[in-house]
């Protein structure tokens, strides 16, 4: 079902020109990485969507774990209306196959991308997972955060955050609250001499 570990490993990213993190309000450089099955996706592939939602998740997190069938549902509730979920995994002990494996496992339909230098990670300063950001249709970031503010889901009423500024975007109307902050286990990231 999935390729061999050589080319689950072998990742090819390519930045824009531009060096600047990515920052709320701005235009969102390009990348590609590749998936767990050595595909490539580029962050234009994506185009046409009416917005794309790039989460940091991870396999070993309890916390970006508790998301996973949120994540899930989101996906399947927000495709047919134009919008890319994007699963990232950054988790420098976390490899390609045991992403597959938990996406697999998770059903999700999304891709979920490596990112094994946490070079992408780096450029949104993503610290933990899960964590979201949210890029509209002219490729410029409009929310980053949580999914909701709800980890175990016991309260009776959550912020929906994610879920709102999906809503807005996708009735043309600016993002309310763009800002939330996201909670979750640290990425492990690869050290750099």
């Amino acid at each position: 079902m999935f390729k061999t570990l050589s080319l689950l490993a072998a990742v090819v990213l390519a930045w824009g020109t531009a060096s600047a993190d990515v920052e709320l309000g701005k235009k969102v450089e390009k990348f590609k990485l590749k998936d767990y099955n050595g595909k490539d996706h580029a962050l234009s592939d994506y185009k046409g969507k009416k917005a794309v939602v790039l989460m940091f998740i991870a396999t070993r997190c309890p916390v970006s774990n508790a998301y996973n069938e949120r994540m899930a549902r989101l996906d399947a509730d927000y495709r047919d209306k134009g919008v890319q979920f994007i699963g990232i995994n950054s988790n420098k002990q976390e490899p390609a196959e045991e992403v597959a494996k938990h996406a697999g496992e998770n059903e999700f339909k999304f891709p979920v991308l490596k990112d094994p230098d946490n070079v992408v990670a780096d450029r949104f300063r993503a610290s933990v997972t899960p964590e979201i950001y949210v890029i509209d249709s002219k490729g410029v970031l409009r929310y980053h955060g949580y999914i909701d503010d709800d980890q175990y889901q016991k309260k009776e009423k959550s912020s929906q955050d994610l879920r709102t500024a999906l809503d807005a975007l996708l009735k043309g109307d600016p993002v309310s609250v763009e800002r939330t902050k996201a909670f979750g286990c640290t990425i492990k990231r690869v050290s750099k001499s």
